[in-house]
C-alpha cells in the first residue's frame, strides 16, 4: 500500500468536525468516501493530524492517505478534489514514507483565532466579532503566561483519546490588523477545545473581567471558568503541521482584511 501526505483546507461551517462520527458530516468522512469513489474497490486509510472541533476551519490540516493506486500525484490531487464539495480542498499531495504518520510524526501545530472589532458583512463564518472594547496591551501580557510546558486540565474536557493534559506553547500573540486582532499560538499538541478556551480567556481579560494573575492561577487552582468563557469555533484556523527540520513561523497572517 502507497502511503501520501496530503495538504487540506476546509471552512468547518457545515461540519460536525475533522474525526469520522456517527450521525454527523465530518472532514474525514467527505475525503474517505472521495476516496472511496476514485480508488474503487481499494482499501482507503487516512488519518490526520488534529481533531479539529465542529465549525472550525484550516488552511493547513494534514493527513495521510494510504491507499494502492497507479495514479501520479497530480491525478491523485485532482481526482479527490473533482469528488469533494466545494468547501473542502487538497491543496498538496506528496508521496511519504511508508511509516509516516500525520498526527504521531508531527512536532508542533499552529492555529490562529481571528477577532473582529466591528461588524462585518463578508467575514462573520470566520470571525468572533465582540462588541466590547478590549484591552490589547492586557491581552498580550496574560498570552505571555501560556508559554511554557503547563497543565491544562481546566481548559479542556475529559477525552479518551487524551493520555496527557501538559501541553507546550513555543509561542502566544496577539496581532492586530485594523479592526481585526488574531490570536497565533503554536504548540506541541492542542487539547480538545483548548485554543477556543485560552482565547475566551484572552477576550475576558480584555474587557477588564479578569486579570493576568487570575489566568496564571489556572494552572495550579481548580476552576470551571475557562470552560465557561468557550469562544464560539468560528473564528478559529489550525494554520500549519509542522514536521521534523521543519521551522516554525512566529509570524501571524490576517486570513480576512476589515
Amino acid at each position: 500500500m502507497g502511503r501520501y501526505k496530503l495538504t487540506i483546507e476546509y471552512d468547518g461551517t457545515r461540519y460536525s468536525g475533522w474525526q469520522i462520527q456517527k450521525g454527523g458530516k465530518t472532514i474525514q468522512g467527505e475525503i474517505v468516501d472521495a476516496c472511496r469513489e476514485l480508488f474503487k474497490g481499494e482499501e482507503v486509510d487516512l488519518f490526520g493530524a488534529g481533531r479539529t472541533d465542529g465549525g472550525v476551519h484550516a488552511i493547513g490540516q494534514v493527513a495521510h492517505l494510504g491507499v494502492e493506486t497507479g495514479l501520479d500525484l497530480l491525478r491523485i490531487k485532482y481526482g479527490i478534489n473533482d469528488r469533494l464539495p466545494p468547501d473542502i480542498c487538497i491543496v498538496n499531495v506528496e508521496e511519504a514514507h511508508p511509516k509516516f504518520h500525520a498526527r504521531h510524526d508531527a512536532s508542533a501545530r499552529s492555529y490562529i483565532y481571528q477577532i473582529s472589532k466591528r461588524r462585518t458583512a463578508f467575514g462573520k463564518k470566520y470571525v468572533w466579532w465582540i462588541k466590547d472594547k478590549l484591552d490589547v496591551g492586557l491581552m498580550n501580557e496574560t498570552a505571555e503566561k501560556f508559554v511554557g510546558l503547563k497543565d491544562y486540565r481546566y481548559f479542556t474536557d475529559e477525552d479518551a483519546e487524551q493520555v496527557s493534559t501538559k501541553t507546550e506553547i513555543l509561542h502566544a500573540k496577539i496581532y492586530e490588523f485594523g479592526d481585526l486582532l488574531v490570536f497565533h499560538v503554536v504548540g506541541s499538541h492542542f487539547l480538545w477545545k483548548q485554543v477556543r478556551r485560552m482565547t475566551g480567556v484572552l477576550a475576558e481579560v480584555g474587557r477588564g473581567k479578569l486579570s493576568p494573575a487570575e489566568v496564571a492561577s489556572f494552572f495550579r487552582l481548580k476552576t470551571d471558568i475557562p470552560a465557561k468563557l468557550t469562544a464560539p469555533p468560528s473564528g478559529l484556523f489550525l494554520e500549519k503541521v509542522y514536521y521534523r527540520n521543519e521551522e516554525v513561523s512566529f509570524e501571524a497572517v490576517p486570513l480576512i482584511h476589515l
